[in-house]
C-alpha cells in the first residue's frame, strides 16, 4: 500500500504514483475505471475525492494558523507525510509498513529533485509548474506521468538494492590503471574530437563520463566546465538506469571466479516465474490498465519495477540521438547558479555499460541572467514583506537600480517579436512605474508586482529551455553521425575489457582482502562526503550471483541489518550524533562522523547541529546536508580545507570492544589508499 501524490491548493492532482494494491484499494472504494480508453482520468477523480479532504484541511491550516502537520498516522497504521513547496502539496502514503516517515520524506524530496532537474526554474513559479506537471493533452499528460513513475520506481529499487544510493554517495570502479588510462582518453581524444567538430551545432562538451551499471569507470570535466556536484551526477545516474535498466543477471557474462546457483540456468529478469504469494489469488481482470500498458501485471515488486522500466524502452524506443534536457547545478567564480540547462546524452555501449555526454547549450548565458534577474526579485519581495518600506526596500542589496539597466538590455536582446518577452516588457514597465508612484498600499501593490515578474522571468526561460527550438533541418544538438562516431570510439578503446567490468562492477571490493588484518568484520561503508565518493564490498545477491556471505537467509539478514542500521545512523546524526555503537545480538554496529584537513589530520570533533524530526532527509541526494555541514564546521577553520568522511562496520559480536574501535580506525586510514584517481 504506497502512494505518491502532487496536488494543487485546489486538490487538482499534478502528478501520482500508486502500487497495485493502493490502486486496487482506490477502485475498490470508488468504482472501477470508465470506459475504455479513459482510466486514467477516472482513476485522476477517484484519487482527487480521497485525498481532498487532507489537502482542504491542510490548505486551511496554513491560511488559518500558519502552521499544518507533516505527518500522521491512521487507526489502521497508514502513515500520511505531508510536505508543502510553495503551492505545491506533496503527499506520501504507507500502509503495509515497509517504509517509515523518513523514508517517506525522503521519497518526497527526491521527487522533487527529479522535477527540478527536469523543469529547471519553471518550479520557482507554482502557475507554470501546475501547466508543466498537467498538460491539457491527456495522452500527453500521460506519456510525462509514465515517465516520472518509472523514475520514481527505477530510484527505489536503486535504493533498496545497490549501496551507493542507500548512502547516496557516488560508487567507482576500483582499477587504478584502467580508470586513468579511461579519463586521459576521454580528455585527449573524445571529447577534444567533439568540441572541435562542426557538427556538434554550438553545443560544447563539458563532461564525459562512463557508467557501468551504476558505478563511474571514469568521469572527465572540461577545463571551463564547473564542477558536477554529486546531488546532480545521482540523477543523472538514475535517468541513465531509467532509460537502459542494469539487468545484472543477463548483462554480466558467466565468469568463472563468480559462484553459480547448482541445477537450471539463470531466469529472466524481465519474465520470470513469479513465487507463490498471497497477492496471487487477484485475478487479471482486476489489474488496471493505462491505454496498452500492463502497469500492473506482475505482483511482485521487484518484476512490476522491471516491467515498468522495460516499457520505457519498447513503447516507444528511446532514441539515444535525441537527448535530454536537464537544469543542474554550476558553480562560477561569479557564484553559484542552480538549475542551468544541459543536454545530456546517453549513449549505451553494451548492456550494462553507458557513455553519458553533458553539453553546454549555445543560450545557456540566458538562464544565468534570468536566475540573477528572479534572486534580486525574491530578495526584495522579502524586504517588503518583513515591513521594510518600498523606498527603503528597492536600496537594498542588490538594488532595483543595479538591475534596471541589465533588465532593459535583456528585454532587448530578447526581442519584442517573442511573445513572452513582450509580455514581460509590459510587466516590467509597470512595476518602473509604480516604484515611482508611492502611497498607501504601496508595499502590497509592489509584493504583486515582484511576484508577477518572477513569473514572466520564469516564462521566458520555459520559452527559451523547455519548448522545442530550432528547425527540423537544422536541430540544435550533436549530429546522430558524431554522437554513433563517440560511441564507436568508446566501444573500441574498451571491447578487450568489457566482460572484465562487467563481473568487476559486482566483485569491486571483496572481504577477503581485508579479513587477514581485521578477523571478526563483516561489512562496512566508508565515505567521503567531501567528494561524494564511497567504499564497500559488494553485497549483490541475485538468482545468478552471490555475496561471499552466500545466497540465503544469512547474506540477506546481513544486508537487511546494514540497510536498518544506515536508517538509524541518520536518524541520531539528525539529533546531532557524530559517533554510534549498538549490539544487535551476536552483531556489533559502529558509525563514526568525523572531518579531517587537507593533510589528513584529524580535526577536534565539533557540536553538530539539531534538526527537526520534519527536516529535509540526511544525505546528498535531494538536499545536500553535508554541504550545509561541512560550510557549518569550517565557520571555526578559516583559511584550512575541510573535509567529511563516514565509516559504518558490522563486526562479529564475540570481537571485543576495544578491538573494534581499532580495528575502526586502521580501517578509515586505509581504506582511501588503493587508488587516488581522481573521480570529479
Amino acid at each position: 500500500m504506497k502512494c505518491l501524490l502532487i496536488s494543487s491548493q485546489s486538490a487538482e492532482v499534478l502528478f501520482h504514483w500508486t502500487d497495485p494494491e493502493f490502486y486496487q484499494n482506490v477502485q475498490a472504494q470508488y468504482g472501477a475505471s470508465q470506459e475504455d480508453g479513459h482510466g486514467l482520468p477516472a482513476f485522476e477523480d477517484s484519487i482527487s475525492t480521497l485525498f481532498a479532504p487532507i489537502i482542504i484541511s491542510c490548505i486551511t491550516m496554513v491560511d488559518r494558523l500558519g502552521d499544518s502537520y507533516t505527518s500522521f498516522t491512521t487507526e489502521n497504521n497508514h502513515i500520511y507525510v505531508l510536505h508543502q513547496f510553495d503551492e505545491c502539496l506533496y503527499i506520501a502514503v504507507n500502509g503495509d509498513g515497509e517504509e517509515g516517515e523518513g523514508d517517506l520524506r525522503r521519497k518526497i524530496y527526491v521527487m522533487k529533485k527529479m522535477i527540478e532537474v527536469m523543469f529547471g526554474m519553471v518550479t520557482l513559479s507554482s502557475n507554470l509548474l501546475r501547466r508543466e506537471l498537467r498538460p491539457q493533452d491527456t495522452e500527453q499528460r500521460a506519456r510525462l506521468w509514465e515517465h516520472l513513475q518509472s523514475l520514481l520506481e527505477t530510484y527505489s529499487h536503486l535504493r533498496e538494492n545497490d549501496q551507493s544510493f542507500l548512502v547516496e554517495a557516488v560508487e567507482r570502479l576500483i582499477h587504478p590503471t584502467l580508470c586513468e588510462q579511461c579519463i586521459e582518453f576521454l580528455e585527449r581524444r573524445l571529447v577534444q574530437q567533439l568540441n572541435s567538430s562542426v557538427e556538434r551545432a554550438g553545443e560544447e562538451v563539458l563532461h564525459a563520463f562512463i557508467l557501468v551499471h551504476t558505478k563511474l569507470l571514469a568521469f572527465y570535466s572540461s577545463r571551463n566546465a564547473s564542477t558536477l556536484s554529486t546531488s546532480d551526477l545521482l540523477t543523472l545516474i538514475i535517468m541513465s538506469q531509467n532509460m537502459y535498466p542494469s539487468n545484472t543477471d543477463e548483462d554480466d557474462p558467466n565468469p568463472e571466479d563468480i559462484e553459480s546457483t547448482s541445477g537450471s540456468g539463470p531466469e529472466s529478469f524481465y519474465t520470470p516465474e513469479p513465487s507463490p504469494t498471497d497477492m496471487d489469488s487477484r485475478s487479471s481482470a482486476d489489474m488496471p490498465v493505462r491505454e496498452s500498458t500492463p502497469l500492473f501485471e506482475f505482483v511482485d515488486p521487484d518484476v512490476q519495477m522491471a516491467e515498468d522500466s522495460l516499457h520505457t524502452l519498447e513503447v516507444p524506443p528511446p532514441d539515444p540521438s535525441t537527448p535530454r534536457r536537464v537544469f543542474l547545478e554550476v558553480s562560477l567564480k561569479d557564484g553559484l547558479f542552480p538549475m542551468m540547462p544541459h543536454s545530456m546524452y546517453c549513449l549505451p555501449l553494451w548492456p550494462g555499460i553507458t557513455l553519458v555526454l553533458l553539453t553546454k547549450i549555445p543560450t545557456s548565458a540566458v538562464a544565468m541572467s534570468v536566475y540573477t534577474f528572479l534572486e534580486a526579485f525574491a530578495k526584495l519581495e522579502k524586504r517588503l514583506n518583513e515591513g521594510q518600506e518600498g523606498p527603503a526596500a528597492t536600496r537594498g542589496q542588490p538594488t532595483i537600480h543595479d538591475i534596471r539597466s541589465k533588465l532593459d538590455k535583456f528585454i532587448k536582446a530578447l526581442g519584442a517579436s517573442e511573445i513572452q518577452s513582450a509580455q514581460l516588457q509590459n510587466v516590467w514597465t509597470d512595476f518602473k512605474n509604480r516604484i515611482g508612484r508611492g502611497g498607501p498600499g504601496f508595499n502590497r501593490e509592489l509584493i504583486r508586482s515582484c511576484k508577477n515578474m518572477k513569473t514572466q522571468l520564469c516564462g521566458v526561460y520555459r520559452q527559451c529551455f523547455l519548448i522545442e527550438s530550432g528547425t527540423a533541418d537544422s536541430p540544435r544538438r550533436l549530429s546522430p553521425g558524431l554522437q554513433e562516431r563517440a560511441q564507436t570510439m568508446v566501444q573500441d578503446k574498451l571491447m578487450d575489457w568489457k566482460d572484465f567490468l562487467l563481473v568487476k562492477s559486482k566483485r569491486n571490493i571483496t572481504m577477503v582482502s581485508y579479513l587477514e588484518d581485521f578477523p571478526g568484520l563483516i561489512h562496512f561503508i566508508c565515505v567521503d562526503r567531501s567528494t561524494g565518493q564511497m567504499i564497500a564490498p559488494s553485497l549483490n545477491i541475485t538468482e545468478r550471483n552471490v555475496s561471499e556471505l552466500g545466497k540465503g537467509p544469512l547474506a540477506q539478514f546481513i544486508k537487511s541489518k546494514v540497510w536498518s542500521l544506515v536508517s538509524t545512523t541518520r536518524r541520531y546524526l539528525q539529533k546531532g550524533y557524530s559517533t554510534v555503537t549498538l549490539r544487535d545480538g551476536d552483531f556489533y554496529f559502529c558509525y563514526f562522523l568525523w572531518f579531517e584537513n587537507e593533510t589528513g589530520y584529524k580535526l577536534e570533533a565539533g557540536d553538530i547541529p539539531v534538526l527537526p524530526d520534519d527536516s529535509a532527509p540526511v544525505g546528498m541526494l535531494a538536499w545536500d546536508y553535508y554541504r550545509k555541514l561541512l560550510r557549518y564546521y569550517s565557520k571555526n577553520h578559516q583559511g584550512e580545507v575541510v573535509k567529511c568522511y563516514e565509516l559504518l562496520t558490522v563486526h562479529l559480536g564475540v570481537i571485543p570492544t576495544e578491538v573494534i574501535l581499532q580495528h575502526c580506525r586502521q580501517l578509515a586510514s586505509k581504506l582511501w589508499e588503493p587508488s587516488r584517481n581522481p573521480l570529479l
